[in-house]
């Protein structure tokens, strides 16, 4: 399948790196086919893109939650995610979804709504957690520009 998207141009999309989220994701509850895109030549500790599949024009960055908070134990009500399919944690996928305003030292990750993907069947739900310490907006900017000068 071909996709025009605005952050990477026109790609080629396989079938099978469709994931399938049968709620849609909190404010587009209509949005339900994403795939996952990044830069090849990038780090696994940069973000990527939930790139839909339904518009096109519409990317939301995401993240892995443990880059900026190595300690993210999520609390989830697993009635919230019966529709993924059974979970095995070699099988899951926890990214959270980053916000990047014109001044990127206010950038943030909401930790308390997170993607949970089932990557053996390839759905997902974004689902809100019951842990009280995690904000919507966590501050990331200080903690990605260590990680990047530590890296050298």
């Amino acid at each position: 399948m071909k996709l025009t998207t605005r952050v990477f141009g026109e790609v080629e999309v396989d079938d099978n790196k469709i994931i399938d989220f049968p709620n849609g994701i909190i404010g587009f509850p209509d949005l339900k086919k994403f795939t996952l895109m990044y830069d090849e030549g990038e780090s696994a500790s940069t973000i990527k893109w939930l790139q839909s599949i339904d518009e096109p024009e519409f990317a939301l960055p995401v993240l892995d939650p443990l880059i900026v908070c190595p300690d993210y134990k999520p609390i989830v009500d697993k009635n919230g995610i019966t529709e993924i399919g059974d979970l095995d944690e070699q099988e899951m996928l926890v990214l959270v979804t980053v916000t990047v305003p014109h001044d990127l030292t206010k950038m943030t990750v909401n930790l308390m709504g997170p993607i949970i993907i089932n990557t053996k069947e390839m759905k997902a739900s974004q689902i809100i957690v019951d842990n009280e310490e995690y904000p919507v907006k966590f501050p990331i900017y200080d903690i990605l520009k260590k990680n990047k000068d530590a890296q050298g």
